[in-house]
């Protein structure tokens, strides 16, 4: 009966002695962000059927977990673009501001946002969009490809220039 006795009261001594503040537990709740994760150098790849399609880098992603809408935040460049986020529910990647997208081939598109569509497997735009070939410059309002490049379209043609020397541009 002693034995039980002294671990109840051992047992009872700590329970009180174990008391949290409030204020310091909420302190270090809004410290330790947990619905924002941060990750470093990150490479993301998408791939169908074993086949890279899509290659997004940037040095840091901002991975929010909010129940409703989740989605990755590129906030110090990708592809080539000094801003991106991607709507994971949506399956929608959008890149703003000095966007360039480079084919397989050669092309070159250049804009100041792009929207890539995973579900339909496309990437678009409304801006003023130029691409660049190795023989010619291409550029007007709206832009839309297979997310492979195959497909190329600009839908308001503005100009059409060819060129000898890509690499002076």
């Amino acid at each position: 009966m002693k034995k039980y006795f002294l671990s109840l009261t051992v047992l009872t001594c700590f329970c009180l002695a174990c008391e949290n503040d409030m204020a310091d537990v909420a302190a270090l709740k809004q410290k330790l962000n947990v619905t924002v994760e941060t990750v470093k150098e990150v490479e993301m790849l998408y791939s169908d059927s074993a086949r890279v399609q899509v290659r997004v880098t940037g040095p840091t992603m901002l991975n929010n977990l909010d129940r409703n809408e989740p989605y990755q935040e590129f906030v110090d460049g990708t592809l080539i673009a000094n801003y991106a986020i991607r709507y994971e529910r949506k399956g929608q990647m959008i890149a703003r501001d000095s966007v360039i997208w480079w084919s397989v081939d050669g092309q070159k598109l250049e804009t100041e946002e792009l929207i890539w569509s995973e579900k339909d497997q496309e990437i678009f735009t409304q801006k003023f969009a130029r691409i660049t070939t190795p023989t010619e410059m291409i550029y007007g309002h709206g832009f839309r490809a297979d997310q492979d490049f195959s497909n190329a379209r600009i839908k308001q043609v503005e100009g059409i220039v060819s060129i000898d020397d890509p690499e002076a541009l």
